[in-house]
């Protein structure tokens, strides 16, 4: 029992010291809060309340069908526009969006011919630009195609019913909220462990320790338990208050499930941090070695790029990376509801990663001991 009440005593001495750090403390907060809702409502890949002018020139059932067909959210109520105005309204931004129906447009329809029906862009405003250029073609060819449809036949062969699962609307923030929190995650799990230990070498107190009767796995252990605790209550926080209340952002699965994980993968984290922290010897030397792993680790993940999108040995690399399986069960869980009898091969898998870099850092942890 002995080494566990040294490990315990030693993890609250970690955390005393985190809640000592403000810096440190600011950073976490802003971390699961601030930024989370900042890139979840910065990134936004939807179109939202574009402004619509319209020049109805055939002023037909169609072309009243169509412009009916544009709602919000994601266009403001259409405003019919003169012909002779559309230069000068564009040129002052008055409208992302003119759409210029010419004369004739159903009839040219129904006979088979095909009018030319032209949308003016403002791609001034290149996101919603576009975005909304592609939302007006589609917009456009589902009213004409059913008008056509409904026109010349009482019914087709087959017709294409997309249903989309786990986010109906296709919301950005829905995506990016989440995945924002499993990226701090692994930022942050190896930031604190290293920090821990080449803060302890900087400020000369590793060597109180090391002469303590306490050894390097009990003072590994405790730094990763006792960062880990503060990460976990946080992600929980960042989840039920940020996510979930202040975005609307609605968790499909079992919150206290992912923490299970969240706690797995932490270990792992934060295992690469005290490996980290044995190679470097100051705080820039950690930084430069956290760009050079961490940045990869997120990037190529499955969290900002898919895996089916990238090279094939290199999705076959990162198919071994515990972050792509934390980024995996993250989404099963959280987006469509899985539970343990799913995703517990990922637990393991993590937690044997996990144990091998802490191996790895406990081999490189006594030899600086030693050296020191």
């Amino acid at each position: 029992m002995r080494p566990l009440s040294t490990i315990f005593w030693l993890s609250m001495k970690e955390v005393r010291s985190f809640l000592g750090d403000w810096v440190l403390v600011g950073l976490v907060i802003y971390t699961f809060s601030l930024a989370i809702i900042a890139q979840a409502q910065s990134n936004s890949q939807e179109l939202r309340n574009a402004s619509l002018g319209v020049v109805d020139e055939d002023g037909s059932a169609l072309s009243h069908r169509i412009v009916a067909a544009f709602l919000p959210p994601y266009f403001k109520t259409p405003e019919s526009v003169a012909q002779g105005d559309i230069d000068r309204l564009m040129n002052t931004g008055r409208y992302t969006f003119i759409l210029d129906i010419p004369p004739h447009f159903q009839r040219d329809v129904a006979a088979g011919r095909a009018p030319v029906l032209q949308v003016l862009v403002d791609a001034t405003a290149m996101m919603q630009a576009g975005i909304g250029a592609g939302y007006a073609q589609q917009i456009i060819n589902t009213e004409v195609s059913d008008f056509v449809r409904h026109a010349r036949s009482p019914g087709v062969p087959a017709d294409l019913a997309a249903r989309i699962a786990f986010n109906p609307n296709i919301t950005t923030a829905w995506f990016t909220s989440v995945m924002g929190v499993i990226t701090n995650v692994t930022m942050l799990g190896i930031i604190l462990a290293g920090a821990a230990v080449v803060r302890e070498r900087e400020h000369g107190t590793m060597d109180h320790l090391l002469v303590m009767p306490v050894t390097p796995f009990e003072i590994a252990m405790a730094k990763v338990l006792g960062n880990a605790v503060v990460l976990t209550v946080a992600v929980g926080l960042s989840l039920s208050l940020v996510v979930r209340e202040l975005l609307h952002v609605p968790i499909a699965g079992s919150i206290p499930l992912f923490m299970v994980g969240v706690a797995i993968y932490l270990f792992f984290a934060m295992s690469i941090g005290i490996f980290l922290a044995t190679i470097a010897r100051t705080m820039p030397q950690l930084g430069l070695l956290f760009m050079l792993v961490a940045i990869p680790l997120n990037m190529l993940s499955g969290a900002n790029t898919p895996l089916e999108s990238m090279p094939p040995l290199l999705r076959s690399v990162m198919e071994t990376s515990p972050t792509t399986h934390f980024v995996s069960f993250a989404q099963a869980i959280l987006y469509r509801g899985a539970g343990l009898e799913l995703v517990w091969r990922e637990f393991v898998d993590i937690a044997v990663a996990g144990v091998a870099f802490f191996a790895l850092g406990l081999i490189r942890f006594r030899r600086v001991a030693v050296a020191s």
